[in-house]
Formats: structure tokens, C-alpha cells, sequence
């Protein structure tokens, strides 16, 4: 028995080692042909679904961008790219300047945040239109750049019409309901915007302020222009009447930013006339902050001196104020970028 094993385990190291042999031959084979240091061979990057577009690359990844620049064999549209895209990978950069790793002063980035525009907007559950203007003003008003704060107000009622269209807007909102019932709808009207004026009094909502008709059509960049306004601001708009086929200006005349004349609406001097404005309330616009902070105008007194009534307060103030009212657009208000379009209205009994 002893002898006849022997052979069967001599056959079987002989078997290792061929088998150890040839698997070292191979890899040797094959390590002879790999390449010591090849700086042309294309480089991979590998984006994981998981990973952020705004994290900045690996030192791996720019070492390899480093190589392919010194040696040439780089497509200038892709580092062109890269290079306008710094500002989106890193959005939090310095407001007034960028150092670099050499402590080299970089060029210099303005990041000023625009200041909040606040529409105020009434309206009438009396208006059969409400619905659809509603959404139009909302279509037109998720168009513009934020930041923007649609107040919307309305009288206390079961319907629950405004309420529903305003969630389904892409616009911040707010909504502010009043009890009182009011036979005048001018007087309603000056009543809701009061409403919205001491809501942005209370709770000190910077901004500037626009009243806007749901029967308003803008220009875009109207919201853009109002931006600017330091303390109060005026511009033209033309009222568009389908029916009697005219279209009437109503508005400041400007010599570039400065107010020199208005247009106005033809007046019969009677005695409504008499108290009522001669501007119309969506030809200016207003910085907030002069609810309640008239010393930093140079002002004294406030809209909490006017008996509650900051909409006439703010009227008032725009007449007065004459040094202080600048046109807008600053260079010439001549340009039109609001309309308000006349449209029969059906009013409910």
C-alpha cells in the first residue's frame, strides 16, 4: 500500500508546480507589455447619480485637467464652459471680492440682493371676472424674478374661490379677509388697500409697494424698473377701452427721472371729484419702510397720525413730495409698461 502512493503524490506536485509555473509565466508576459507612464491617455470622469453638481471636483479630477492643459490635448469650448460655470458651483462667494489660493485678489462679483416687490390687489366676490383675472394677475406674477409678495384681499364670504386659486399658484402669497360691508366701491377698494397697508406696517414688510388692478396687463420688466425706487415712484399707464375703440394716458410727464406735469383724466369739479386723488393709485409705488419709519425721510409725522387711513396718507404724500417723486423708468418716463383694460364687468345682485 505505502509503495504504491508514492507515485500518486509525486504526480501530484509535479501538477502544482506546472500549473504555478505557467500562471507566473503569464502574468510576467503581460506586465512586460504594460506601459510605465503615459500622460496622452484620456482621463474618465465618473459622475454617481447621488453626487451634487455644485460640489467642486476631486483633487484627482483637476490633476487630471492640469495634465491635459499642460500637454495641449485639451478642447478650449469645454474649459470655456467650465470656466462661466464657476459662479453656479460656488454660489456663496464673497459680495465684494474673491482671493484665490495665491492670496491674489480676483475680479470683483456683485451678488446685491433685489429688493422684495409687495402687489397689493383687491377684490369684489361682486365681480363675475374675479376667477379668471385672478389667475391671469397669478400667470403674469410667477413670471417675474422673486423676491415678490402678492397680498391679496377680500371680503369675508363662504366661498372658499380665492382661497383655492392662490394654493395652486407658484407665487408667494397673502390673503387677508375684512368684515365690513361698503355700498361705495371706490371707498371698498381704498378700504382693502388700507387693509393690506397696515398688514405690511405691522409686521414690517420692506419693500416696494405697488397697487395692482386684476384688470392691470404688464410689461415684465416694469417689475424690474419699480425695484429701484428709493422712496416714491411714478409712471404712466394707458387705460384701453375695446368698445369706445380709444385709449386714454394717465401719469406722470417726465424731463428724464423728474416729475415736470401730469396726465390727467378730465375733471368736472364737482364734489366727488374734489376728494378724490387726481393720481391714480396704480401709477405709483412707494418704499414701505415710510409706514413707519418717516425720520429716516426726513418726515414727521407717520401713517398711524392720518386716523388709520395710510391709503390716503400715501396719496397725500405723493403730491407733497415732489423732490422725492422720481419717474419711472429712471430715464424717461415716456415708455408705457402698464395698461389697464376696460372690460364690461357683470356685477352680481
Amino acid at each position: 500500500m505505502g509503495s504504491s502512493e508514492r507515485p500518486k503524490k509525486k504526480v501530484q506536485l509535479w501538477k502544482k508546480a506546472t500549473v504555478h509555473f505557467l500562471l507566473c509565466f503569464i502574468m510576467g508576459f503581460f506586465t512586460g507589455f504594460a506601459p510605465t507612464n503615459n500622460p496622452s491617455f484620456p482621463t474618465t470622469h465618473v459622475i454617481t447619480s447621488n453626487r451634487s453638481p455644485e460640489i467642486s471636483p476631486s483633487p484627482e479630477e483637476i490633476s487630471g485637467k492640469v495634465s491635459e492643459q499642460e500637454s495641449g490635448n485639451f478642447d478650449r469650448s469645454v474649459l470655456d464652459e467650465s470656466s462661466s460655470m464657476k459662479v453656479h458651483e460656488r454660489p456663496n462667494l464673497d459680495r465684494k471680492q474673491e482671493t484665490d489660493d495665491k492670496g491674489e485678489t480676483g475680479n470683483e462679483v456683485n451678488l446685491t440682493p433685489q429688493r422684495l416687490v409687495i402687489v397689493v390687489t383687491p377684490t369684489s366676490d361682486k365681480d363675475d371676472l374675479r376667477g379668471v383675472l385672478l389667475r391671469k394677475m397669478a400667470n403674469t406674477l410667477s413670471l417675474v424674478p422673486p423676491p415678490l409678495l402678492w397680498v391679496v384681499v377680500e371680503s369675508q364670504s363662504e366661498s372658499t374661490e380665492v382661497s383655492d386659486i392662490l394654493r395652486k399658484t407658484n407665487v408667494m402669497y397673502r390673503h387677508l379677509v375684512f368684515k365690513e360691508n361698503f355700498t361705495d366701491v371706490e371707498i371698498e377698494m381704498d378700504h382693502q388697500r388700507n387693509v393690506a397697508l397696515k398688514h405690511i406696517e405691522y409686521h414690517r414688510l420692506s419693500g416696494i409697494v405697488h397697487f395692482a388692478s386684476l384688470y392691470n396687463i404688464y410689461d415684465l420688466s416694469f417689475f424690474d424698473e419699480i425695484r429701484a425706487i428709493e422712496v416714491f415712484g411714478t409712471w404712466p399707464m394707458a387705460f384701453l377701452s375695446a368698445n369706445r375703440q380709444k385709449v386714454r394716458i394717465e401719469g406722470p410727464v417726465c424731463d428724464s427721472s423728474e416729475v415736470v406735469g401730469w396726465h390727467l383724466k378730465n375733471l368736472n369739479n364737482s364734489e366727488d371729484d374734489a376728494t378724490r386723488s387726481p393720481v391714480h393709485i396704480s401709477t405709483v409705488g412707494f418704499n414701505s419702510s415710510i409706514l413707519w419709519d418717516p425720520e429716516r425721510w426726513g418726515r414727521l409725522s407717520s401713517a398711524q397720525h392720518t386716523s388709520q387711513n395710510s391709503i390716503k396718507f400715501v396719496k397725500e404724500e405723493v403730491l407733497e413730495e415732489e423732490t422725492k417723486l422720481k419717474g419711472v423708468p429712471q430715464d424717461g418716463c415716456s415708455k408705457i409698461m402698464l395698461w389697464n383694460l376696460h372690460i364690461p364687468r357683470i356685477i352680481k345682485g
